[in-house]
């Protein structure tokens, strides 16, 4: 049968999640069960992804002789997981990636389609519930950007690549909880004043 061609943007998030699992696995090479912890603990903060999307992401990069299983360390034993690297041609294909040129991926957020349908409901109270929420959720999460700012780039040198690029990665996830933070503040003042 033939299949249906792939909606662009499943397809964008796809090709998006094997740059990534490629970029980590050249940062340290891995198992999948160590990257999808690596991705819970870091990349996830910028691209989610599930462990059974990771691990299927895996099975298409060494299909396609992106990434190659390492050999075993010590003797062969039941449930040893297996390890990838990068290979030269994974390694290449991320680089050109980087250069390509891509369109901005469009905002998608359920706090804006909830005070929009409050607009039309008039459900002034369920929506202020929902920004507090949310803003109480955003607020804990720029805490936690905040902390791994400290303990990891407090003494980053100017002149070290890798640090201050993957820095200023973080500092995208700090302005973009900073700016929801601020909207939802100024949508609860707007709420304020149109219960006065």
């Amino acid at each position: 049968p033939v299949r249906p061609p792939r909606a662009p943007a499943a397809e964008a998030a796809r090709m998006s999640l094997k740059f990534a699992i490629l970029t980590s696995l050249i940062e340290r090479e891995g198992s999948g069960i160590e990257l999808a912890r690596r991705f819970d603990k870091s990349i996830g903060f910028f691209w989610p992804a599930t462990h059974q999307q990771i691990y299927r992401e895996l099975d298409r990069l060494a299909t396609a002789d992106l990434i190659s299983e390492l050999p075993q360390e010590g003797p062969p034993r039941r449930g040893q997981p297996r390890r990838f690297a990068v290979t030269a041609g994974g390694r290449t294909l991320l680089e050109e990636w980087i250069g390509e040129l891509d369109e901005p991926e469009p905002l998608r957020a359920s706090l804006a389609v909830r005070v929009r349908a409050a607009a039309i409901t008039g459900r002034v109270d369920e929506v202020r519930r929902a920004l507090e929420h949310h803003r109480d959720l955003r607020r804990v999460r720029l805490e936690q950007y905040l902390g791994i700012e400290q303990r990891d780039f407090s003494a980053t040198h100017p002149a070290d690549v890798r640090g201050v690029l993957q820095h200023r990665v973080l500092t995208l996830g700090i302005e973009g909880e900073r700016s929801w933070l601020t909207w939802c503040d100024e949508t609860l003042r707007v709420l304020d004043g149109l219960d006065a």
